[in-house]
């Protein structure tokens, strides 16, 4: 078939399908979003337009943005479907380097499709191309390599027969799946070539299940049988698995507590009775006790990040860890014993292997203990007081409301803390807390993905007022585009959370509220978020109390399911008050400073050092 390189490439989109949890199948990429610029718009363009009956094609406003929309697709759908976004050179292009980091970070599939400068160079420099005076090859979208699993420039159309397959492998495999980067200069896109018809044959991605290798699957139940007080930590990998259901039977025939990671975060459902709450910084104290006790750790699906391991500091140091993960490179990690295998057949050969083995049951109700006085803890914290409520009431009231095929979402500053360490699941893996990379902006950006690829109840996000003055631009791209969700949008004058990292670590509040920071003005403008909203095209609902905030919540999950655009929700919030889950997390204090309290934090610091633990095989 004699294609452009760009309609090839649209055409082989077209042919891949996936095979969804339920054994249906659905388009591999469900749709692209899309800024047109000189680079993209008359190649992959005419492309898309030739095939609009086929796939969807929504316009971006901020080319971050509609990246985001796209990683907050893969996160939805669980890594059963895969967001695509293309822009064109220069600005465009490097306007998405943030969402690759997000997708890399997050081991999120996402399929970025950047224009290029002309490989013929005829007419360089053109326009946006970004000279290289030591390098006529290189141009910016080389930044994507460094946030890229997979990095490829066409400069032929023919090259796209090896990479495309390489392509689909990244998007789909459980170990390497990540974001995708094919640099499109713009006179390839346009040229032609006669591809195989096979190149466009249906295609459906099922997923892997690897199994694990017999010897280590004998010696990992060999370390368990011999622990007392086995804990397990259910990751992101439970879930991009489907292996809820099996962790929890799992847990039930050997006695063992769970507790989650972020990314693992509602895998458990509330009140299961071994469920020992969220781990690590932004969870809860049950599971930290229970942690600090356990002398052996079943990782499963999570690569045991700082914020879930307290900076190294919320384990004994005489644990032993097993880690079962589908990636080697996260199973060998801190000295684990690794079981490389699929999460869900990892667990179902584990527990033939182990037997009729339990743990002690003390061990099990020491988990039911400590995990109701954490749940006595939060439901104090929810209680409305005086003043102006706090992140924890309005989580509260939006949990409350919420049901069991619902959503929930956040991303940086104060909110994961909130909703990982309070919220009380009753669904599965209905919450998408981005703290890998911890991008400002996903909150509103990610919430369109997720509308697009959550059909099954109602996607709310939960962000603060600096979230939403740094990437706003999606909101009318959903309103527009007909995609509707909530996003309770809680105003506390400025970037609370890292004020409070400041002077919670010595430092003078400098630069972060609006009290500190620099202004000619006695009185600075504020910004009406509500008018805000509505200028953008959302239904708006201003809240002035907990009470409001909970009658608001209500009509705008109405608005956004009923008239399917975004209903954003605004409510002042309290600047100063959080959850604590009683963890140490290790940050950069100066050694030397004209301030004692900088001093007195240095001290703090080298003593959570000192209780730091570094693992080795």
């Amino acid at each position: 078939m004699k294609l452009t390189t760009a309609q090839a490439l649209v055409r082989w989109m077209l042919a891949q399908r996936t095979e969804l949890f339920d054994g249906s199948h659905a388009p591999l990429f469900p749709g692209v979003f899309a800024i047109f610029g000189h680079g993209n718009v008359l190649g992959l363009g005419n492309a898309l337009e030739e095939v609009r009956d086929r796939i969807p094609v929504w316009r971006g406003h901020n080319e971050q943005g509609m990246a985001l929309a796209a990683v907050g697709i893969g996160k939805a759908s669980h890594r059963r479907q895969v967001g695509v976004a293309t822009s064109s050179i220069g600005p465009g292009a490097l306007n998405m380097v943030t969402a690759a980091g997000v997708a890399h970070a997050n081991r999120l599939p996402l399929l970025l499709l950047p224009g290029d400068t002309f490989t013929g160079r005829a007419p360089d420099p053109v326009l946006q191309q970004v000279e290289h005076f030591h390098d006529p090859g290189a141009t910016v979208n080389d930044a994507f390599r460094a946030v890229s699993r997979y990095f490829d420039r066409i400069t032929r159309p023919e090259q796209l027969l090896s990479t495309l397959p390489q392509v689909a492998r990244v998007l789909t495999d459980p170990a390497d799946c990540g974001p995708v980067t094919l640099a499109l200069p713009q006179d390839v896109q346009a040229e032609s070539y006669d591809f195989p018809e096979s190149l466009f044959a249906e295609v459906v991605h099922r997923p892997l299940r690897l199994r694990p290798d017999l010897t280590a699957l004998a010696e990992a139940a060999r370390a368990i049988r011999s622990a007392s007080r086995p804990l397990l930590v259910l990751g992101g990998g439970v879930r991009y698995s489907g292996a809820a259901g099996r962790a929890l039977r799992f847990a039930e025939q050997h006695g063992i507590p769970i507790t989650e990671t972020t990314a693992g975060r509602t895998l458990v459902p509330h009140e299961h009775p071994l469920h020992a709450g969220p781990l690590g910084i932004t969870g809860s104290t049950s599971a930290n006790v229970l942690a600090g006790e356990a002398d052996l750790v079943i990782a499963v699906g999570t690569r045991l990040q700082d914020f879930t391991t307290a900076s190294w500091t919320v384990f004994s140091p005489d644990v032993h860890l097993v880690s079962l993960n589908a990636a080697r490179f996260d199973a060998v990690k801190h000295g684990s014993f690794a079981l490389v295998a699929d999460a869900d057949e990892g667990l179902r050969e584990l527990t033939d292997a182990l037997g009729s083995w339990q743990a002690q049951p003390d061990w099990a109700r020491r988990a039911q203990s400590e995990r109701a006085k954490w749940d006595q803890h939060i439901t104090a914290l929810r209680t409305p007081g005086n003043g102006l409520p706090t992140y924890a009431q309005v989580v509260g009231v939006v949990n409350d409301v919420s049901g069991p095929t619902d959503y929930v979402m956040t991303a940086s500053g104060g909110l994961p803390g909130e909703l990982i360490g309070g919220w009380r699941a009753s669904g599965e893996a209905t919450m998408d807390v981005e703290y890998g990379f911890s991008c400002m902006g996903y909150e509103l950006a990610g919430a369109w993905g997720a509308a697009i690829a959550h059909t099954d109840g109602v996607v709310t996000t939960l962000l603060g007022d600096g979230s939403y003055l740094m990437l706003n631009s999606e909101l009318f791209s959903a309103a527009f585009a007909g995609h509707g969700f909530v996003a309770v949008v809680c105003d506390n004058d400025g970037y609370a959370v890292i004020h409070r990292l400041q002077t919670g670590q010595g430092g003078a509040g400098f630069n972060n509220l609006y009290a500190d920071c620099t202004t000619s003005h006695p009185e600075p403008p504020r910004t009406d978020f509500a008018a805000h909203a509505a200028a953008m095209g959302c239904a708006v609902f201003p809240a002035d109390s907990l009470t409001d905030l909970e009658g608001a919540y209500r009509k705008a999950r109405e608005v956004a399911t009923g008239e399917k655009r975004p209903a954003v929700v605004v409510i002042r919030t309290h600047p100063s008050s959080w959850t604590e889950a009683g963890a140490w997390w290790e940050v950069g204090v100066p050694e030397v400073s004209h301030r004692p309290e900088i001093a007195s934090a240095r001290e703090e610091v080298l003593e959570g050092k000192a209780k730091q633990v570094r693992y080795l095989s």
